[in-house]
């Protein structure tokens, strides 16, 4: 616990402790040594919505807080939805050159410089969207920038509230502190860091083509040669073709014919996942109440192809456990996200032994006949990917149940093999988190350097 004495005079209408810690005003005393401004005087919030019915034909571009890198600003992804099924937060309209500020768990640094390929897009209500600047003090890229910078960061976790999920208000983020460099500074700056992002992305290109490698590599190590998939305009089923009883029209694809003779024309046998499953069944369907410490609970944005990442963990109460019953993992056990993206695969690390694990994952567990690593790598191939994509089942998010895992295909060479192939795997991964780290710690250098800057070294 910690104990320390606020003055009358310091109360600005709030009485949340968190507001007044030390470290904060350590870190305003700082700031006001050198000429500064409140964001909300250097730049206009908006407040520009969108109704959910103009402007877009059937389908709108969405952007979520979860689809900001938080290291980068780079938008990952944009989701497009069909307008009837808009969600109620999408109601911020974009322009060029607006920065968006994630305002739910802000200090993470969800923010995003919106570029002219996105004007008019959509954006949820958890973003602050800040538009004209009211000072030629300042230059956008550089107030971006300082928006991501540790000193900001903190200041916005300062003026959140809440517990485990903290938010700040668009009043309480005008109030941040933003230092008003020497524009000469401020052009250094910009340079120093999209030279550090340039770099960066040099890194996770390495990265990326060292990960690509590895489909080529399982698939000549199992003298598999994949045909082309791309899919047919114009083809025909005969009712005996018929499956499953699906009748939509890309379960026929006839690319899913030839990628099944491919895989029967590889080195060794094809087995279905099932001939060695010991143990399989879905996660807890539980109420997200999170708790700040508590049982460690897995959830779908912690597995990632042939790898936990268990950098957010969510906690449940203690007295969850009974409940939870048999919705634990423990060190090589396999999970398979079985909605939103479907079919990821990874073993379980030791460092998540005995974690509960969520509804929108499956778990199993295989016999020792079998290398764990090698079933995860293989259904991570873009041969799995393929199949699985044939069958998810449901409309607008697609999912896979314990009878489709169940009857994945996979090559079953002999177990010296699987072990080859899973360290060879094992050494590109690891090689591509080495590079991976080298890429942040470009940024964070930089980052530091540009602090210095900004404060003086304060």
């Amino acid at each position: 616990m910690q104990c320390f004495v606020v003055q009358s005079d310091e109360i600005e209408g709030r009485l949340d402790p968190n507001l007044y810690e030390p470290k904060y005003k350590k870190l305003s005393t700082n700031l006001k040594n050198i000429k500064c401004q409140e964001l909300g005087n250097i730049v206009a919030f908006s407040n520009e919505t969108w109704d959910q019915k103009t402007f877009f034909g059937d389908k709108f571009p969405y952007i979520e807080i979860s689809e900001i890198d938080v290291i980068s600003g780079e938008i990952r992804n944009i989701i497009y939805y069909d307008k009837k099924e808009a969600p109620s937060r999408a109601r911020m309209v974009l322009r060029e050159d607006d920065i968006i500020v994630s305002t739910t768990r802000p200090h993470r640094g969800a923010i995003s410089l919106i570029d002219k390929s996105k004007d008019g897009f959509i954006a949820s209500t958890g973003f602050a969207v800040l538009r004209e600047l009211k000072t030629n003090e300042i230059g956008r890229d550089f107030l971006f920038y300082t928006l991501k910078a540790d000193f900001c960061l903190n200041q916005m976790l300062q003026r959140s509230s809440g517990g485990n999920y903290p938010a700040i208000t668009t009043e309480e983020l005008k109030k941040i502190i933003i230092p008003l460099s020497p524009l000469s500074t401020q052009t250094q700056i910009i340079e120093i860091m999209r030279s550090a992002f340039e770099h960066k992305k040099q890194k996770e290109a390495e990265a990326l083509r060292l990960l690509d490698s590895i489909d080529g590599y399982v698939l000549n190590e199992l003298g598999i040669k994949l045909p082309e998939d791309e899919d047919k305009m114009c083809f025909v089923v005969s009712s005996e073709e018929v499956q499953n009883n699906r009748v939509n029209v890309y379960y026929y694809q006839p690319k899913f014919k030839e990628v099944g003779k491919a895989l029967e024309k590889g080195k060794y046998r094809i087995a279905k996942l099932k001939e060695f499953v010991t143990k399989i069944h879905y996660g807890v369907s539980i109420k997200n109440v999170y708790v700040d410490e508590g049982i460690p609970l897995l959830r779908i944005l912690n597995i990632e192809p042939n790898k936990i990442d268990l950098t957010e963990i969510a906690h449940l109460e203690e007295s969850k456990r009974q409940e939870i019953g048999s919705g634990f993992v423990y060190e090589g056990d396999l999970l398979v996200s079985r909605s939103g993206s479907v079919g990821i695969v990874a073993v379980v690390p030791k460092e998540a032994d005995g974690f509960a694990f969520g509804s929108f994952m499956i778990k199993f567990c295989v016999t020792d006949e079998v290398n764990k690593e090698y079933v995860s790598i293989w259904l991570n191939n873009k041969i799995s990917k393929l199949f699985t994509e044939r069958e998810k089942i449901g409309a607008i998010q697609g999912n896979i149940t314990i009878s489709t895992i169940e009857n994945f295909l996979v090559p079953l060479p002999p177990l010296e093999i699987q072990n080859k192939i899973a360290d060879e795997v094992k050494r590109r991964i690891s090689e591509t988190e080495r590079l991976k780290a080298e890429a942040r710690e470009i940024i964070e250098k930089s980052k530091k350097q540009v602090e210095g800057m900004i404060l003086g070294d304060n």
